[in-house]
């Protein structure tokens, strides 16, 4: 794709964000949306092949019918209530509805079917945009919206949870497995969303921090199923070492970043006398747990096997994402210890 055009995309899905994040007003909030959604659909489909054709088709459908009822919800809001202020809004029926399609358009369960199947269908680099920067927005505003649907929150996360956890257990290939480990960080995010909305912020950035590492390693690697991780201890031997602990990580294991937002997350809920929902979101994070080590497994203690059509690759020329990479992944890895800093920061 010609550079001039790649910066026009790019400058267009910073300015959508933009619009969103900074909009008190539903129309121009929606128009945000709008423009983001424009702005990577030529990016999902440089490549040219039918799978990346179908998983654009995909996202341009599903991301057209959750801007459909957002903004039929906006102006159902209106009618009922005679204002467009995102921070206003008191009605039960729209309120569910807008819930509902920014539900559908960062992919929690049960609205998430669309995203396993356009994510395997795009390169690294632009799954890497899908999974991070496309989530900013929709976030934005349901960190506005006033907590009156309670139970639909807490169904909503508790269902992502599991279905996260569920659908990746069988899964070999890596950009499947990421998608299924978005839905069950989101789900942990929706959560504690209306009782915490600061922690919700803290999780989405170390959710971002993470998947921005596990993207950036696997592109590192050129590795897009479970049987190519087995080549990377040829092509890095320190990336091999580290790569289990970031995926540990992305499961919430101690002492590493991960375990951070998911800690708080259940402190948080124990204090709003909910010990039952924090209870299973802990044992629906066991299940994403699984397929992590099974990654980690495949990285570490399993040799790729060499035939004449595939030999291990020896030779491996580092890409220019190098310095980005090796940030997200010391971010990935380090940061617990500075948990009570970043409370404070967040004056939780």
């Amino acid at each position: 794709m010609n550079p001039y055009i790649s910066l026009l995309l790019f400058f267009g899905l910073m300015l959508g964000t933009t619009i969103t994040i900074t909009s008190s007003h539903w129309l121009l909030a929606w128009m945000g949306l709008e423009i983001n959604t424009l702005a990577i659909i030529p990016l999902m489909a440089q490549q040219h092949h039918p799978r990346a054709i179908e998983a654009t088709t995909k996202y341009f459908l599903t991301q057209a019918t959750a801007a459909a009822t957002l903004l039929f919800a906006s102006i159902t809001n209106a009618w009922l209530t005679g204002q467009w202020d995102l921070q206003l809004m008191t009605h039960p029926i729209p309120t569910t509805m807008i819930i509902l399609a920014l539900s559908l358009k960062i992919g929690l369960a049960p609205l998430h079917t669309w995203l396993p199947e356009v994510l395997q269908g795009l390169n690294l680099t632009t799954g890497l945009i899908l999974s991070t920067w496309q989530k900013l927005a929709p976030f934005a505003l349901l960190l506005q919206i006033p907590a009156a649907n309670q139970e639909l929150l807490i169904l909503l996360g508790l269902t992502s949870t599991l279905v996260g956890g569920w659908g990746g257990l069988n899964q070999t290939q890596l950009r499947k497995i990421l998608a299924y480990s978005s839905i069950a960080h989101l789900g942990w995010m929706l959560v504690i969303l209306q009782f915490a909305p600061s922690l919700t912020l803290l999780a989405l950035v170390t959710y971002l921090i993470m998947t921005s590492s596990a993207f950036l390693t696997f592109n590192f690697n050129n590795a897009t199923n479970m049987n190519s991780l087995a080549t990377t201890w040829a092509k890095a031997p320190l990336m091999t070492a580290l790569t289990p602990l970031l995926l540990l990580s992305l499961g919430g294991l101690p002492p590493m970043t991960g375990f951070m937002p998911k800690w708080l997350i259940l402190q948080e809920l124990t204090k709003q006398d909910l010990p039952m929902t924090a209870t299973f979101a802990a044992l629906t994070a066991l299940l994403s747990l699984y397929f992590y080590l099974r990654m980690s497994y495949a990285v570490t203690l399993t040799i790729a096997p060499n035939n004449l059509a595939g030999l291990t690759p020896w030779r491996f020329f580092s890409p220019s994402f190098s310095f980005i990479l090796s940030l997200a992944t010391l971010s990935a890895l380090l940061l617990l210890p500075l948990t009570p800093a970043i409370m404070a920061i967040l004056n939780f």
